[in-house]
């Protein structure tokens, strides 16, 4: 029955908390290691600081100041940029062939997976998270029991993350999920993912096979990081229907799918593409054919530039945290332990810049009249694949460990190297790591947008 006088939380003073100053200075720092390089975090807590410290009034005014300064920030104009980069994607154009306003996709019913390694899980995957239902082909039955295992242990995990979400994951009804050997299986699909390892002869004969096999329809599409389009399609009777679909490790993790057209692909192709990427929730960008296409192209020369860094006094962890704390979520031998370091020695043998087919003589560090460095082609040599083998450019706890520890056996190697080739080691800064890395991958997309490889910024960025 007592009058409520007013009781403004603003008027009242704040508590002194226990201890606040140690909490304040924990969250930043895990702040500060989960968002690199990012600003708008950081003020964030600073925000928080001001609350607990100051009168209401002021603290307001402080949280004014704070947006202001996010407000003209570099990295708001960036996120503004990327925010309508990735919308604008989709919107795709081949000057003189067709773009997204003219080609409709073709639906989807029925989808396949050709073989099951660390890429074709991952798709499978991605497909039945999309409510697309798969068939999941491998060429024996130890291969695809193997397969089958490690598919369903993803999509057990996807499964808990979803669990009380309006979706949940259909996976162990054969009319959404199967498995088999049997290549007639495929006949009635709508679209194909070759996803078997790089090797251009083995990817021509399941070309011309799955040419034979699917429906006239079908879309033959090749998981392919580097190869060339056009020559897988030129095993098909059907080169219209041969697309690129380049997902990205651990493909049903990574938002990016890299969709290549050949000079032959119909834009149906490219329009169905489109619509699968947007139905897996990925960022379908649609580029031309080149060596590389334009993620590993313009990766390629940023990674080269790490690896000559090391070449001349730097260590893989000095490198990575340069680039990590510049704000990329991996450095870029983190990221090649991750991926695999036999997937790019595979391709650098198929090349002949390395291995048997390399010709008596050349010099170590040169191939064709430019700078090379064998590194990593040594590392494999050592059977130093990264993670998968628990020893790349990193230490790992064990095969298929997660956790990155600093390697001696990689810096004593490291130093061997450097006196084998009469290399002087020099200690190099954070600001020469960034420039040498960023500029290289800056101006490699710069030619790729100069070659019409990609149709315009946003596609690359």
């Amino acid at each position: 029955g007592q009058p409520l006088g007013p009781r403004r939380l603003s008027l009242k003073p704040v508590p002194q908390l226990p201890d606040m100053e140690g909490f304040l200075q924990e969250a930043l720092v895990r702040v500060k290691r989960q968002a690199r390089g990012c600003l708008a975090p950081e003020l964030c807590v600073r925000a928080v600081r001001a609350a607990t410290e100051l009168p209401f009034a002021e603290g307001v005014r402080r949280e004014r100041e704070l947006f202001l300064q996010l407000l003209g920030s570099g990295q708001a104009r960036a996120l503004q940029y990327a925010f309508f980069a990735e919308r604008a994607v989709p919107r795709w154009d081949i000057p003189g062939r067709a773009s997204w306003s003219s080609a409709a996709p073709q639906p989807v019913r029925r989808a396949a997976v050709l073989g099951l390694g660390t890429m074709g899980r991952g798709i499978v995957t991605s497909l039945v998270k999309a409510n697309i239902p798969v068939v999941a082909l491998e060429q024996d039955l130890e291969y695809l029991n193997k397969g089958r295992k490690a598919v369903m242990a993803l999509l057990e995990r996807e499964a808990q993350k979803m669990e009380g979400g309006a979706q949940t994951l259909d996976f162990h009804n054969p009319a959404r999920l199967q498995f088999t050997v049997d290549f007639d299986l495929l006949r009635d699909v709508d679209l194909v993912i070759e996803a078997v390892f790089e090797n251009m002869a083995l990817k021509k004969e399941i070309f011309h096979k799955l040419s034979r096999v699917c429906k006239p329809g079908a879309l033959l599409c090749t998981n392919t990081s580097a190869l060339n389009i056009d020559e897988i399609a030129a095993a098909t009777s059907r080169p219209q229907q041969v697309i690129g679909t380049h997902f990205f490790s651990p493909a049903h993790v990574m938002r990016l799918l890299e969709i290549i057209y050949g000079r032959h692909t119909s834009p149906t192709a490219i329009a169905t593409a489109v619509q699968l990427a947007k139905a897996m929730k990925k960022v379908g960008v649609v580029v031309g054919n080149c060596f590389g296409f334009v993620g590993n192209r313009m990766m390629y020369p940023y990674v080269q530039q790490a690896v000559f860094l090391l070449e001349e006094g730097s260590r893989p962890e000095e490198v990575d945290q340069a680039l990590e704390d510049f704000g990329f979520k991996i450095g870029p031998f983190r990221m090649s332990d991750l991926a695999g370091l036999d997937v790019g020695w595979r391709s650098r043998k198929e090349q002949g810049l390395t291995g048997l087919s390399l010709p008596a003589g050349t010099a170590a560090r040169q191939r064709h009249g430019q700078r090379y460095s064998p590194l990593p082609d040594l590392l494999c040599e050592h059977g130093r694949f990264g993670q998968k083998t628990g020893q790349g450019w990193y230490r790992y706890e064990r095969a298929g460990g997660r956790t990155a520890t600093p390697d001696p056996w990689l810096h004593s190697f490291l130093a061997q190297y450097r006196d084998t080739h009469g290399i002087t080691s020099r200690s190099i800064d954070q600001e020469e790591i960034l420039q040498r890395c960023l500029y290289s991958l800056i101006n490699e997309g710069f030619a790729i947008l100069a070659e019409g490889i990609a149709s315009g910024p946003e596609h690359l960025d």
